[in-house]
């Protein structure tokens, strides 16, 4: 947090940038930094007036300090374009506008720059591209143009704020109501970002980035069916369009059309033989229905094709069971050191390169890059371990015996759903295999409905409850209740076959056991447990697609695990009976018994097949999809031992925990 003298001083010194007193901003600034020597802001300011000084040496070095602080931040990656531009080194400063570009699409003066350089250099259609960029971003109006910048910047309340202010003035603006729904996405009100989509659309129809956001918003909804409806309509459009034809392949693969999705991708290939992203994606979706050859196969081509597209590398290595060679290694590690990948590439090749150096035993090395892959990643994320341990204490301090005997005999009576909860990497895919190979069990996926009801009851504020949920869990009505227990079991059918039973896997709905017994008291849920330093180090290890943000450093994976563990004994205290914890290792001790007692929790018959669930045939789509296709073994155990020398900050978080099982 900014103190008032700060704020102050960064005013007067961008006064005297803008009166050409370089020299004396740059004594305002050092103040500034004496005091934070990270501020983003002074830094950012202090280059510009070395740059506008001649000092460039100097700006180099103080854009190196700002880009380890904030590796995204577009200003500083456009600065240091503008200071190769002055230096005479046009490709430094074409690939650092690009960079800019990537982390900051607002980037007006970045967009011209590269339109400027990349006509000089006889590229005329990359640069009618970047000039017609500039141009779309300059005719937006100037507030819109400040939202956009604050979305990139990561200063959502800002954006929110002054966006909601404009489509006041402007309540039928096509642009301002696709930003509002970007920042929505951003804040997790997927509902309120598809409202506003929906709506756009029917002022503008034609819209077709407004219709892309409608379609990516409705699959994060898991609206697969819409989703690919609409995916197929702009596809119908304009069939040969290698974008619509794209996103008509995702759309299939996410509905479950593999065959639709793989013939979609291969006619894009025919069009784009070397594209690698969709090369990437045609790994991705062979991957999820068990083709690992196959798979391999596109993951490889893709990076042939472009040295550079570390999502490839990053897709051979979560595949677990793929081996590097040397040639592979090596051009990994020229790629990370080239410092013209954005930040997203970085990540993926720094996890990619851990798992390849693990495999050769080489544990210093592989932890050094999984430990920058995880810094790097969590310059990406908002998340605070302290605001998490809140959330968690209110939730134990909320939902309490005298809660539940409150609303005795409410909710949706349905006993469909089984949740299977815990911590990412403690078992759960396996526990989802083993139940899902039973007849009269649906695997499904992490379902995202408990999670969406969470945060639509915390936006709600009423007079009885002003603090929200889930203190507005008492004043629920038993009509609510039941409607929100109704509502999942309609919403969630679309991912359900014909079976009576269906899994929900999204492990952080530990967090809402009480929200689940209240409109489902009739659910059966299981705690997936692993042994506390094996579950946190492979979630260290684990760069997941999304959400997830507290396993991106050992200290906060370990206090996450605690404050987990915590709110489980919590539950087990005020609703005794209602979870079954399997822990991990039993599992893989012994597989009939732990299997038996999930089957009796579930009130289901025992049945062999749930014995050889590695030979159920069904999309797994988790990092652990090739290890469940694969019989019980103790591999996997105790993955934290060669690395234990890199570990004190997790056995300090854990503490007592340390070597504990349930």
């Amino acid at each position: 947090m900014q103190d008032n003298s700060q704020i102050e001083a960064l005013k007067q010194a961008q006064k005297l940038i803008y009166d050409g007193r370089f020299t004396d901003a740059l004594t305002k600034l050092s103040a500034v930094l004496e005091a934070a020597p990270g501020h983003i802001d002074a830094l950012y300011m202090k280059a510009v007036c070395e740059r506008y000084a001649g000092q460039t040496d100097a700006a180099l070095a103080t854009l190196n300090t700002l880009k380890q602080a904030s590796p995204e931040f577009g200003r500083a990656l456009q600065e240091e374009g503008h200071l190769y531009r002055t230096l005479g080194r046009n490709d430094n400063a074409l690939a650092a506008y690009q960079l800019a570009c990537r982390a900051n699409p607002a980037l007006v003066a970045s967009w011209q720059a590269q339109a400027e350089l990349l006509a000089a250099a006889g590229r005329q259609q990359d640069a009618h591209q970047a000039a017609a960029q500039a141009a779309r971003l300059s005719a937006l109006p100037k507030e819109l143009q400040a939202v956009t910048n604050f979305i990139y910047e990561d200063k959502l309340l800002k954006a929110e704020k002054l966006c909601r202010l404009f489509l006041q003035r402007n309540p039928k603006h096509v642009e301002g109501m696709r930003l509002l729904a970007d920042i929505g996405i951003r804040f997790g009100a997927l509902e309120e970002a598809e409202f506003l989509l929906e709506s756009a659309l029917t002022f503008e129809p034609a819209n077709v980035q407004v219709r892309l956001d409608y379609i990516a918003t409705l699959r994060k909804r898991q609206k697969f069916d819409q989703a690919l409806k609409e995916a197929k309509a702009l596809h119908d459009s304009d069939p040969e369009n290698p974008i619509f034809l794209s996103h008509y392949a995702i759309e299939s693969l996410q509905a479950g059309d593999y065959g639709t999705a793989l013939e979609t991708f291969d006619r894009i290939l025919e069009k784009l033989p070397n594209d690698a992203t969709t090369l990437t994606s045609k790994g991705h979706a062979l991957k999820t229905i068990g083709q690992q050859d196959e798979a391999v196969a596109a993951y490889r081509a893709a990076f042939k094709a472009q040295p550079a597209h570390a999502d490839a590398y990053y897709g051979l290595a979560n595949l677990k069971t793929y081996r590097f060679e040397d040639a592979e290694i090596k051009a990994m590690e020229q790629q990370a050191s080239t410092g013209t990948l954005p930040l997203d590439g970085r990540i993926q090749l720094h996890f990619a390169l851990g798992k390849a150096y693990e495999d050769r035993e080489e544990y210093d090395r592989s932890f050094g890059h999984y430990e920058e892959g995880n810094a790097l990643k969590r310059h990406q994320c908002r998340y605070k371990a302290d605001q998490m341990e809140e959330e968690l204490q209110t939730q134990a301090a909320v939902c309490t015996a005298e809660l539940f005997e409150h609303h005795s005999g409410s909710g949706c009576q349905a006993p469909d759903p089984i949740f299977i909860v815990g911590l990412p990497r403690a078992g759960s895919t396996l526990l989802e295999q083993i139940l899902a190979s039973h007849s009269q069990v649906d695997g499904t996926m992490e379902l995202p409905n408990i999670l969406s009801l969470a945060h639509k009851l915390r936006a709600q504020k009423s007079v009885q409850a002003e603090d929200g949920y889930p203190k507005s869990l008492w004043h629920m009505s038993a009509d609510e209740l039941r409607a929100f227990g109704e509502k999942y079991i309609e919403d969630t059918r679309i991912h359900r076959g014909d079976a009576p039973f269906f899994i929900d896997k999204m492990p952080n709905n530990f967090r809402h056991i009480g929200l689940i017994q209240l409109i489902l008291p009739n659910a059966k849920i299981i705690d997936a447990r692993r042994d506390p330093m094996a579950c946190c180090f492979s979630g260290f290890k684990q760069l997941f697609a999304e959400g997830q943000e507290f396993t991106y450093g050992l200290t906060e994976i370990g206090r996450y695990y605690r404050d987990y563990v915590a709110l489980m004994d919590h539950w087990d205290s005020v609703l005794p009976g209602k979870v079954l914890r399997v822990q991990y290792e039993d599992v893989v001790a012994d597989l009939e018994t732990q299997v038996r007692r999930i089957l009796d929790h579930c009130g289901l018959p025992f049945e062999d097949a749930c014995l050889e669930f590695f030979k159920t045939d069904r999309s797994v789509r988790t990092a652990s999809s090739e290890q469940v296709r694969q019989p019980i073994n103790t591999k996997g155990l105790e993955p934290w031992r060669p690395f234990d020398a890199h570990l004190a900050p997790l056995r300090d978080a854990l503490g007592p925990l340390v070597g504990q099982q349930a």
